[in-house]
């Protein structure tokens, strides 16, 4: 259920895009826009699951934020964040066991304007991971993850950022092997973030 409705979220965010796109509207202070990096950033928050048998998954994500912008692939300018972005992390597991994930996600991030500062953002995509945690769902610790989130980008200054949001994560590993029921969680995440 979760996952499917993961999938229509994606699908409709990425709808939501191509719509921008087409408006053609200019880029609040931004002119010659330029492909590639735009966004430096660093988050932590809190994530939870529950494990069977084992009770509470509790995470402190620790997590780098490399934004590169994809509005210059359309060759427009817009009024929103429309963004690839590379998160390295390494996150610390304090319960049931001291544990750690480590790994990277691939997301895709529009952040529509609301005013010149504020900037609500839905954000989905995938990842890789490895868990040192044993868990009778999974019965590998290398893993995949699938991400769908939310939140708000407040810019403190013209290249300087406040974020806080939602996420919600589905990891498995692709049935490569068995068992393989998934471990779904929701975090918060908040962050800063530079932009170039």
């Amino acid at each position: 259920m979760r996952t499917k409705l993961m999938g229509s979220l994606l699908v409709l965010i990425f709808v939501c895009t191509l719509v921008m796109i087409s408006s053609n509207q200019t880029y609040a202070d931004e002119t010659n826009l330029k492909c590639g990096f735009k966004e430096l950033g660093f988050y932590t928050g809190f994530l939870n699951a529950d494990l069977e048998g084992k009770g509470d998954y509790d995470v402190i994500p620790l997590m780098a934020r490399l934004g590169f912008d994809l509005r210059p692939l359309f060759k427009t300018e817009v009024n929103a964040i429309i963004e690839f972005l590379l998160e390295p992390f390494i996150n610390t597991v304090y319960n049931p066991d001291s544990n750690i994930e480590t790994g990277c996600n691939f997301i895709f991030k529009l952040g529509l304007p609301v005013t010149k500062k504020l900037y609500p953002y839905f954000e989905g995509g995938v990842g890789m991971i490895y868990i040192t945690q044993h868990t009778n769902e999974q019965s590998t610790q290398f893993n995949f993850t699938q991400h769908l989130g939310g939140g708000i980008t407040y810019f403190f200054k013209e290249n300087l950022t406040f974020n806080l949001g939602y996420r919600y994560r589905h990891l498995s590993n692709a049935s490569i092997k068995h068992p393989n029921s998934g471990i779904d969680s929701d975090s918060i995440l908040c962050g800063i973030s530079v932009f170039y």
